[in-house]
């Protein structure tokens, strides 16, 4: 049986684990945005970041990838996914049917935010996510870096996102 991860943020460009195939996917019920204050990755206690999550929202939907484990590394991907994105407790694991473009849905880990975390910032102005994004640098880098990115490779696969497109633009023009 096949291990899906569902990505929408930085599992997009940097999955951290041996990849058999990706597909485009949509989970229903969830928006991607910047709720997430990062201490860790891309911002400290101090001065913390921003990071995508999955915001639960009824009529919402989030397209990402659908990325199947190559086989015999499931066991190891999953104890490296838990290890990168359960540091803090503010994401939670899920199981979730995302639905593939080709018309099949398949049972994906998905982390999505917990909205009673003390890192839950769920609906920042764009404005505030920008200046944030702009200045934070965590233990994997620049918040910068995490934002163009995602963005980039939101784009690469063909998926259009106003607001990553928006906030892309304007950091580059902070940080000028």
């Amino acid at each position: 049986m096949t291990m899906w991860v569902f990505g929408y943020g930085s599992l997009l460009w940097n999955p951290g684990f041996p990849v058999a195939r990706s597909e485009r996917a949509t989970l229903h019920g969830y928006a991607r945005s910047f709720c997430m204050r990062s201490i860790h990755h891309r911002g400290t206690e101090e001065d913390p970041g921003l990071v995508l999550a999955l915001d639960e929202q009824p009529d919402a939907l989030c397209t990402g990838l659908a990325l199947a484990v190559e086989a015999g590394h499931e066991d190891r991907t999953l104890a490296e996914l838990r290890e990168r994105e359960l540091i803090s407790s503010a994401y939670l694991e899920r199981m979730l049917d995302v639905h593939l473009d080709c018309g099949k849905i398949v049972n994906a880990v998905t982390y999505v935010i917990d909205a009673h975390h003390v890192q839950y910032c769920g609906g920042l102005p764009l404005e505030e996510q920008a200046q944030i994004i702009a200045h934070a640098v965590g233990g994997r880098g620049p918040n910068t870096e995490y934002l163009y990115n995602t963005a980039s490779h939101l784009t690469d696969i063909g998926l259009h996102d106003p607001d990553l497109e928006w906030l892309s633009q304007r950091v580059r023009t902070i940080s000028a």
